[in-house]
């Protein structure tokens, strides 16, 4: 992203970071200390600033209400919470490059954690007395259950759909940015045809930056992804990349088939992959995703803060780099 994509909402920013660690006040010391610890171990915070960003495009001011603040504030809750829970259904070792938050304290500790981050979300949401938002934002809670009972159900299933995956994906991760992005527009007021435009962009930006994270599963490294490679194969959660290589490369089949059980099974099911044309097959279905995410922004007035939006969509192709 260009260095200035944030810069008109960089105090809004830091004082979310603030906000973040007093919302989170849990009176057991053992759920505040492992509240504080996943917010400590930062992130990039890109969906708060997408609400923030949406927030200033929608208020014919620019200025940016403390609902705003708060529905990014809860946003950024929501989604931690459920990089906890993913953590523990993945049993994976390390988020941020820290260790996750199951694996520093243990797995019983972890499950409350998010559970309490759900609970705090939800409190403060209830709090903005905006029905409408109330409900926008609820559903995300519903539509991760969903998505993580989908994506539990069909592990090391070889006959997914590359439709099957993506209406998970948009469960897992695009729900949230889509529904956040339209409750910013909700609380500025905006019209209904507006408020369904940045809808769109949220969702059509939540699935690019999925696919996107499916590759880099594949091609990154663990330094980079601040996660363990290859962990989405290790769970049998069969991603668009593998989805797509299966039509190809029959050998897979006989890899997902024994669940990757030898020794160098998953290795080579990544090479298999990245011998493929799986890997440019969604890098293509991203680029769709992308195109769709900035067609909804076209009736927006133009301002600075239209195109950091945009900037925004054009950065999730460029962590390929």
């Amino acid at each position: 992203m260009n260095i200035n994509t944030f810069i008109s909402i960089e105090n809004d920013l830091k004082i979310l970071d603030k906000n973040l660690k007093k919302m989170v006040g849990a009176k057991n010391p053992m759920l505040y200390a492992a509240a504080e610890y996943l917010f400590n171990a930062g992130g990039k915070r890109i969906r708060p600033a997408i609400v923030l960003l949406v927030a200033k495009s929608t208020m014919k001011n620019g200025i940016i209400k403390a609902e705003h603040r708060r529905l990014a504030e809860i946003t950024e809750i929501i989604h931690t919470a459920s990089l906890v829970h993913d953590d523990v259904l993945d049993d994976c070792t390390k988020r941020r490059g820290l260790d996750t938050v199951h694996y520093v304290f243990n797995t019983k500790v972890a499950v409350l954690a998010g559970d309490f981050l759900f609970a705090q979300s939800s409190w403060y949401l209830a709090n903005l007395n905006n029905l409408d938002v109330v409900k926008t934002i609820s559903k995300v809670i519903t539509d991760f259950a969903e998505g993580e009972i989908r994506q539990g159900l069909s592990q090391f299933n070889m006959n997914i759909s590359v439709n099957d995956y993506l209406e998970k994906s948009f469960y897992k991760t695009a729900s949230l940015i889509a529904s956040s992005c339209q409750g910013a527009a909700m609380i500025s007021n905006a019209n209904l045809i507006e408020q369904n435009c940045f809808y769109t962009y949220g969702k059509h930006l939540g699935i690019a930056f999925q696919l996107i994270d499916d590759i880099l599963d594949i091609t990154g490294s663990t330094k980079l992804l601040g996660k363990p490679t290859g962990n989405d194969l290790k769970n049998g959660n069969l991603t668009a990349p593998l989805i797509f290589a299966l039509s190809e490369t029959r050998v897979l089949y006989k890899y997902i088939n024994r669940e990757f059980q030898y020794k160098n099974d998953i290795q080579k099911t990544i090479q298999n992959i990245k011998d493929s044309q799986g890997i440019q097959k969604t890098k293509d279905l991203a680029k769709e995703h992308i195109q769709a995410s900035l067609k909804a922004l076209q009736n927006q007035k133009e301002s600075n803060t239209k195109n950091n939006l945009k900037e925004i969509s054009h950065y999730i192709l460029t962590r390929l780099k």
